[in-house]
């Protein structure tokens, strides 16, 4: 009895874009994902040693119409503003783009870890006297004199901890009331700083005067490399180099919780909540995780604000800073850490200086007077607007995020599968 050979199959394991793991063309695709994570971080720090050796070396030997240049539409105070910016706005993506809880009271923990840094690298508690590795500023002796290196830990324990006390009354709470939960702690907070000067008689934040001046930034032993031994309000060059460390701190420690179980829980939590429950995930504890991990990126975030402002004040702190940063996530690319990153760096050089230095130009080109900066939240209306019809997505999603927003209309696929259904019968 003649017997027929069965065909071959192929036993590798496929991928998600339908390329074998086994086989040449798996192995091709690994390259290409090991040379994607690796192109961003290297980016990074490229782009960072590039704009400290432009400003520190090359724009102070530069002609003076490039030096102008720089110093117009990109002033180092700018750059740094960008960089702590995209720092709390990669805080806020844990909460928003890997745990999926809408948190609209973010600037809460920016304000918590500002007035941290204030209490304890300043003269505000003039009634005591300590000073560990402190720099006090002169006349300012008095008070808490703290190391910035330890406030910045400090700092985010502190918000860690009020991450999990504001986040445990919300853990029962989805959408639209999470929202509404975390909009009330955001405008308590701020309101609580505002109105701080007396506390039965205990002045906790200085009210609307705020807290001022802030100790310069120790160095330690990179003194003995070149660096000033204290970084003041005009050494912003070095002080770029501190907040892109604190940036790349944010940035390894989300990319980093991402890979691992926690990551992984939140992301199960964001696609169904009521499924991750079901396969053993703890909902309460991973909540509580995602506010804490958030809320101490937040606090380091405002600890370097309020060095680089120097000083802190309760009106740096209102909700549509909030919605500015949550705007940065979206518009960046929710869940994408360094597309979050993108958008915030372009969101905050529009809103500080490239709005307003725009319209100088446009000023100039057709011989009016108007004030740009003042339709600033006209500009993010419209940059919102057609984000949301041509690229919802934001400007570099996540995989998963881009494939989900790109399924074709359930809806409007099934009478179509219906009527070609009609024809062959």
């Amino acid at each position: 009895m003649a017997t027929t050979a069965a065909p071959a199959t192929d036993t590798r394991v496929k991928n998600g874009d339908g390329t074998g793991r086994g086989g040449g063309d798996g192995a091709g695709v690994r390259r290409r994902h090991r040379l994607g994570d690796r192109i961003w971080p290297l980016g990074f720090a490229l782009a960072a040693v590039l704009v400290f050796v432009l400003y520190q070396w090359i724009l102070p030997q530069a002609p003076a119409g490039v030096s102008d240049f720089f110093q117009t539409w990109l002033p180092m105070s700018t750059i740094n503003q960008c960089v702590i910016w995209a720092t709390m706005a990669v805080g806020l993506n844990v909460v928003v783009g890997y745990a999926g809880l809408l948190d609209l009271g973010y600037v809460a923990f920016w304000a918590i870890g500002g007035y941290v840094a204030g209490w304890l690298m300043s003269g505000f508690f003039g009634q005591w006297q300590i000073n560990f590795f402190g720099h006090p500023a002169p006349g300012q002796e008095s008070g808490i004199h703290l190391s910035f290196w330890l406030v910045l830990p400090l700092a985010g324990l502190f918000c860690a901890l009020w991450g999990v006390i504001i986040g445990a009354p919300t853990l029962r709470l989805k959408s639209d009331y999470l929202a509404l939960v975390t909009l009330g702690f955001g405008e308590i907070i701020p309101e609580v700083f505002k109105n701080g000067e007396n506390i039965n008689g205990f002045n906790l934040s200085n009210g609307v005067k705020g807290i001022t001046p802030l100790d310069p930034i120790s160095t330690g032993p990179f003194a003995y490399l070149g660096v000033p031994e204290e970084l003041g309000p005009f050494d912003e060059t070095w002080k770029f180099v501190i907040y892109v460390l604190i940036a790349t701190f944010a940035v390894f420690v989300s990319l980093r919780i991402r890979e691992g179980r926690l990551g992984r829980a939140w992301l199960a939590i964001r696609e169904d909540e009521l499924a991750a429950s079901m396969m053993g995930v703890p909902l309460m504890r991973t909540k509580l995780a995602a506010y804490a991990v958030g809320a101490f990126i937040g606090g380091i975030g405002g600890v370097a604000y309020a060095s680089a402002v120097g000083g802190v004040a309760a009106e740096d702190f209102a909700f549509s800073s909030s919605i500015i940063l949550l705007a940065m996530v979206v518009l960046g690319g929710m869940g994408n850490v360094w597309g979050v990153m993108l958008g915030a760096l372009v969101l905050q050089w529009i809103n500080s200086n490239g709005l307003a230095k725009a319209g100088e130009a446009i000023n100039q080109a057709v011989g009016k007077d108007l004030n740009f900066p003042s339709y600033n939240f006209l500009v993010f209306g419209a940059i919102l607007i057609l984000m949301m019809l041509f690229r919802r997505e934001g400007l570099l999603p996540e995989t998963r995020t881009r494939q989900v927003l790109r399924e074709p209309d359930r809806g409007g696929a099934e009478p179509a599968d219906a009527e070609l259904e009609g024809e062959r019968r």
